[in-house]
């Protein structure tokens, strides 16, 4: 059953949204060549804790950590570490939940650590794209295989990328993960038709090389690519509305300024 949201519940997912952003400015210039991913993790628990919120991720099905820290070749989930060394030109995928007084929002962004490869600054760019061609598509009266086919569309038969489809987007609020599944691979004009009240999150995983993932890692949580290729992911919690959809995580108001709730 998908649950479509009143004005107070997209109130405050709004509210957990924009300490999620707060978040992902401040790691954009506290990420640096030479620390580890725990100590991303350590720095995303204390600035969540500091605004009144808790990590939604931390201990959900057995979870240990506030956030997922993927690097390079990881698609998603991965673990933090101590052993974990961060080195220049590291692409770094850092999604995590918040929860705000019950109210969630769920986002990742992608940074780099120090100076990106023009393969690395390629694949973020063709990401991102690849996220806002699918928010483009989530009005009212659409269906979800509108948005995975924009995205799939774009960064496979345009660009060359693989689109991954063993992790996808979903409903969200007030528990992480609702009905319904957003792929981001698909056909248009297919699936679950989108309604006014509806919270999703877009999230595209998309790989240089091959699309498929291979097993998760002894953690039992991490995920690499099959083939070792980079792998990049952005991720947004929007609303469904009359007026198109809006975002609630936004991390640039200047990009996002078609989306946001006026």
């Amino acid at each position: 059953m998908i649950a479509l949201k009143s004005q107070r519940e997209i109130d405050g997912m709004q509210a957990a949204g924009n300490i999620l952003a707060g978040l992902f400015h401040e790691l954009a210039t506290y990420i640096k060549p030479g620390m580890t991913t725990w100590d991303i993790d350590h720095f995303s628990y204390q600035y969540i804790i500091d605004h009144d919120a808790t990590p939604g991720e931390l201990n959900f099905e057995g979870y240990k950590y506030s956030t997922c820290v993927s690097v390079n070749d990881m698609v998603c989930h991965g673990c933090p570490s101590k052993d974990i060394l961060i080195h220049d030109g590291d692409l770094i995928k850092v999604d995590t939940v918040i929860d705000y007084h019950g109210y969630l929002s769920d986002a990742c962004h992608a940074f780099v650590a120090g100076t990106a490869s023009p393969a690395v600054q390629k694949l973020m760019d063709v990401t991102l794209k690849a996220l806002y061609l699918g928010i483009d598509q989530a009005v009212v009266g659409n269906r979800i295989g509108d948005i995975g086919f924009a995205i799939q569309d774009y960064a496979e038969n345009q660009m060359g990328y693989g689109v991954v489809r063993e992790y996808i987007g979903h409903g969200i609020g007030p528990t992480m993960h609702e009905e319904p599944d957003v792929p981001h691979y698909g056909k248009a004009g297919h699936g679950t038709r989108l309604k006014a009240g509806m919270t999703i999150t877009i999230e595209p995983m998309i790989n240089i090389g091959d699309w498929r993932c291979g097993d998760p890692a002894d953690d039992g949580w991490t995920i690499r690519t099959l083939d070792g290729s980079l792998s990049c992911q952005y991720e947004h919690t929007l609303v469904v509305t009359d007026d198109g959809p809006k975002i609630l995580t936004s991390v640039d108001p200047v990009m996002d300024a078609p989306y946001l709730l006026k």
